[in-house]
């Protein structure tokens, strides 16, 4: 699979990206040592930062040193995505 098209389908859609790269090659269970808890519940809580760990470890074959930079960067778009999740759950109004 295209590492472009990985990337770019992730920017929008991070759950199937992740998903697609699951199904179709070994690099979810390489960059988990074949665990499966840990990229399912990155899967369903923090989409875009076990995205970003995964593309990195395929393309590095590593993740380390200033690359947690990167990972570090995804976990606040994950955190500033379920807090604008929250704050407009708040702004709805209850009709009576």
């Amino acid at each position: 699979m295209c590492g472009c098209f990985v990337v770019g389908l992730g920017a929008f859609f991070p759950r199937l990206a992740i998903l697609l790269l699951w199904i179709f090659g070994p690099t979810v269970g390489n960059a988990f040592n074949n665990s499966f808890l840990i990229p399912l519940l990155g899967l369903l809580f923090l989409p875009y930062t076990t995205l970003a760990y995964i593309l990195l470890f395929w393309w590095l074959g590593s993740v380390e040193g200033f690359t947690w930079f990167f990972i570090v960067l995804a976990f606040l778009a994950d955190i500033g995505a379920w807090s604008a999740g929250a704050r407009s759950a708040g702004n709805r109004q209850v009709a009576a």
